[in-house]
C-alpha cells in the first residue's frame, strides 16, 4: 500500500495554485538535511505522487527546495555507513537511490532544484538527476563532492550525470579533489544552470524555470569528444599524475579508483553507470573508508565542544606579538569575519605581519574588495589602545615565561569583562603564567599550529586553575574561526608536542647513527604521514623543537653533541633561515633521490620504528587524561600533527593492530 504524502516527517508536499508541485526537505529533528533511509523512503513516496499526478496532468512541475536555513543536502546520512557490512549489501543499498534518482530524471514534467547552503555529495547527485538547477549566490553557498575525502567517490550515479553536465575535465577535477564550490564557480562548471540574486529569489525564479519548460543542455560537444578514446586515456594519465602527487594509491584508493571508472567506461553513459556500483562498494567497506568517517566523526566530535546557544560571540581580538605566529593568528581572526588588533613594539614588525596577512587574502579571497574590506579589519596597534575592546586578547610572543607574566600582569586590568584572555604557548604551564595575576582562573591557552592557515586544530588548555567557563568561551573563539577545539591538560607539551617530540627525537637518534635523512623522511611517508619527521622539525623551528625537547627531557635536544643541538647552535633553525635538516629554497627541502632506491620492506620497517614512540606516548596522555578520551587523543594528534587520517588515528590502529595480531595467532 502508497505511503500517505500527508503523514511524512521529513519533507513537506504540496501543489500550489499554478499546479506546480513542491519538495519541501526538512528532516525532523536534525540541524541539516542529509539523504537517511526513512528520507530516501520519503522522497520515493513525493516521487511516486509526481509521476501519477503527471500522468494525469495535474501538475507542471515539481521543485526540490530545502526547509533549513543553511543546507539544501548536506550528502547522505554518514552516521548509517558503517550499517554496511558487506559489498553486497552496498549494491543494495545504492540501488534503491539510483533507481529513485533516475526515476526523478525520467519525470515527465520539468523539474528544478532550487539549492542555498550546502548541496554535497548525495545533495548534489539529487540536484543533477533534475532538469534544472538554480543556486543562490549567498556565500553560505557550497555545491560539491567531498566523497573522496571518506575514502569513496560519488555513488548516486553522480559519476556519469557530473560528466555529462559539466564535461569530463571540470567534473573529474571536482570529484577527485572532493572541493565545495561557490555558486558562480559551480556555473562557470556547467554543474549549475541559473544564479539567483539571493535565497529570497529562489521560489520565484524556480516558479519562472518550471513554466518555462527549462531544461539543461548539459556540455558541449568538444567536452563530449573528451569523453572518447584515444582524448579519454590521456586525460585520465594527467588525472593520475596530479593525483600522485598528493596521495599515494595504497593508502587513499578511492581518487584511482574514480579515475580507472571513468578511463574504462566513460565514453557511455548507460556503461558508467552500470560500473559505479561495482566499483564503489568495494571501497564502501574498505578499512581506510571506515577510518576515514572516524576522522569525519571526531572532527564533529571536536567542534561540539563550543558551547550551544552561548551569548559569547566573539567580534574584535586582540593579538599582541607580529611574529609569524602571531601575524598569521590576526589574519585568521580577520578572514572568519572579525576586527583585529595587532599589537607589537617594533614597527618595522607590524608592516611585515601586515604585508604577510595581505598575501594569505589575496590567496583566500576571491575578489579585490574582499580582501579591500579584510585589510580594514586588521588595524596595527603598536601601543595597544584597542585592547580594552577586545572580546578576545591572545598573546603570542617569545616563549618566555618572564616576558609572558609581565605581559598578562599589565593587561590584566585594561581587559573588558568577560573577555578571553589566552596565551599562544606552546610548552609553558598555564598556571605558571598566571602566577601574577589577580584571577588566575581566566588565563586558558589557545595553542595554535604553524602554519596556522593551513593546520585546522587549536589546543584549549586548561590551567590548574583556569575556570570552565573560560575553556568553554575558548572553544568558541576557536570555533569561531573555523578551526577545531581540542581541550588538554596543562602538562608539559601539552599534547600534541607532548606525542610529536618522541617522534622526532626518534628520527633525529636514527640520523644521528648515520640513517639518511631522506631514508627517514620517506619511511615516514610511506606510513602514511605527511611530511617526513625530518622535514616537520625545519617547518616548526629547529630552536622550537630544542627548546620544547629541553622542557620535556627528549635526549635529541637535550644532549649538546647532537645534530639538533649543533644546527641550533649555529644559527640553522630550518626552513625560516633558509637552512635546517634540509637546504630551503622557494619554500621547499632540497632533497637527494636515492640510488637505488629504497627497499619497501626496509621503508615499511623503518616507518612502524619511528612511529612507536609517538603510539606509545598517546597511550601514556590516555592513561593521566591529558585529554577527555581516546578519541579525542586521535582526534588532536591526526589534526594536530597529521597522523595518517585512513589509518584512523594512533590509538586506533594500534587496537587494529592488536586485533590482527589475535586473529593470525588464533
Amino acid at each position: 500500500m502508497a505511503a500517505d504524502i500527508s503523514a511524512l516527517k521529513d519533507w513537506r508536499f504540496s501543489v500550489d495554485q499554478e499546479a506546480i508541485a513542491w519538495a519541501v526537505f526538512d528532516r525532523e529533528g536534525e540541524r541539516v538535511n542529509t539523504l537517511s533511509r526513512r528520507a530516501l523512503e520519503e522522497l520515493g513516496t513525493i516521487v511516486g505522487e509526481a509521476e501519477t499526478l503527471a500522468a494525469t496532468g495535474s501538475i507542471k512541475g515539481l521543485v526540490f527546495i530545502s526547509g533549513k536555513p543553511s543546507s539544501f543536502v548536506h550528502g547522505a546520512d554518514i552516521r548509517e555507513f558503517d550499517d554496511f557490512r558487506t559489498e553486497a549489501e552496498v549494491r543494495t543499498g545504492v540501488a534503491q537511490a539510483t533507481e529513485l534518482l533516475d526515476r526523478i530524471e525520467k519525470l515527465s514534467v520539468p523539474t528544478v532544484a532550487a539549492i542555498h547552503g550546502m548541496c554535497l555529495g548525495g545533495g548534489l547527485e539529487l540536484a543533477l538527476a533534475c532538469g534544472w538547477r538554480i543556486a543562490d549566490r549567498d556565500d553560505a553557498t557550497r555545491i560539491g563532492f567531498p566523497e573522496v575525502k571518506l575514502g569513496i567517490f560519488p555513488g548516486f550515479n553522480g559519476t556519469f550525470r557530473s560528466i555529462r553536465q559539466a564535461g569530463p575535465t571540470a567534473a573529474m577535477t571536482a570529484m577527485l579533489t572532493g572541493a565545495m564550490l561557490r555558486s558562480s564557480a559551480a556555473k562557470g562548471m556547467g554543474l549549475i544552470d541559473e544564479l539567483a540574486p539571493s535565497p529570497a529569489n529562489l521560489r520565484w525564479m524556480a516558479r519562472k524555470a518550471v513554466l518555462a519548460n527549462k531544461r539543461s543542455k548539459g556540455a558541449g560537444l568538444a567536452q563530449s569528444l573528451m569523453r572518447q578514446w584515444p582524448a579519454r586515456g590521456f586525460l585520465a594519465d594527467q588525472m593520475r599524475k596530479k593525483t600522485r602527487e598528493k596521495v599515494r594509491e595504497e593508502h587513499y584508493p578511492a581518487p584511482y579508483r574514480l579515475i580507472d571508472l571513468f578511463e574504462q567506461h566513460g565514453g557511455s553513459d548507460k556503461a558508467m553507470q552500470a560500473a559505479e556500483t561495482r566499483m564503489f562498494a568495494p571501497l564502501m567497506v574498505s578499512e581506510p573508508a571506515r577510518n576515514l568517517r572516524r576522522v569525519f566523526k571526531l572532527s564533529e566530535a571536536m567542534k561540539a565542544q563550543a558551547p550551544k546557544g552561548s551569548d559569547f560571540k566573539p567580534k574584535r581580538a586582540h593579538v599582541i606579538g607580529a611574529g609569524t605566529m602571531g601575524a598569521d593568528i590576526a589574519a585568521v581572526c580577520v578572514l572568519a569575519g572579525m576586527e583585529v588588533s595587532l599589537q607589537d613594539i617594533n614597527e618595522e614588525q607590524l608592516k611585515k605581519a601586515f604585508e604577510q596577512a595581505k598575501a594569505l587574502f589575496r590567496r583566500r579571497l576571491k575578489s579585490r574588495t574582499e580582501v579591500d574590506a579584510a585589510m580594514a579589519r586588521l588595524l596595527l596597534d603598536g601601543k595597544g589602545e584597542h585592547l580594552p575592546r577586545a572580546d578576545v586578547v591572545i598573546e603570542a610572543v617569545v616563549e618566555k615565561l618572564e616576558i609572558k607574566q609581565r605581559i598578562f600582569k599589565d593587561i590584566e586590568p585594561r581587559l573588558k569583562p568577560g573577555a578571553v584572555m589566552a596565551s599562544n604557548t606552546s610548552s609553558i604551564m598555564i598556571e605558571k603564567i598566571a602566577e601574577p595575576l589577580a584571577d588566575r582562573g581566566r588565563l586558558i591557552g589557545l595553542h595554535f599550529f604553524n602554519p596556522v592557515p593551513a593546520l585546522p586544530l587549536v589546543e584549549v588548555v586548561r590551567g590548574a586553575e583556569t575556570r570552565a567557563e573560560e575553556i568553554a568561551k575558548g572553544c568558541g573563539v576557536v570555533t569561531a574561526i573555523g578551526k577545531y577545539p581540542l581541550v588538554v591538560k596543562s602538562v608539559p607539551g601539552f599534547l600534541v608536542n607532548r606525542v610529536l617530540l618522541p617522534y622526532m627525537g626518534a628520527a633525529m637518534a636514527k640520523l644521528d647513527a648515520g640513517t639518511e635523512r631522506e631514508k627517514i623522511d620517506e619511511a615516514a611517508k610511506t606510513f602514511g604521514m605527511p611530511v617526513g619527521p625530518l622535514e616537520l622539525a625545519d617547518q616548526v623551528g629547529l630552536d622550537i623543537c630544542k627548546n620544547v625537547a629541553d622542557i620535556l627531557g627528549i635526549s635529541a635536544g637535550a644532549m649538546e653533541g647532537s645534530t639538533l643541538a649543533k644546527l641550533v647552535a649555529a644559527g640553522k633553525l630550518g626552513k625560516k633561515t633558509g637552512e635546517g635538516f634540509y637546504t630551503w629554497k622557494d619554500g621547499k627541502p632540497e632533497q637527494k633521490a636515492p640510488e637505488p632506491p629504497y627497499n619497501a620492506v626496509e621503508l615499511h620497517l623503518l616507518g612502524e620504528e619511528l612511529l612507536k614512540p609517538m603510539i606509545d606516548e598517546c597511550e601514556r596522555c590516555r592513561d593521566e587524561k591529558v585529554v577527555d578520551s581516546a578519541d579525542m587523543v586521535d582526534a588532536g594528534v591526526i589534526f594536530g600533527t597529521g597522523f595518517a587520517p585512513f589509518r584512523g588515528g594512533p590509538l586506533h590502529y594500534r587496537a587494529a593492530q592488536g586485533a590482527v595480531t589475535k586473529r593470525e595467532a588464533a
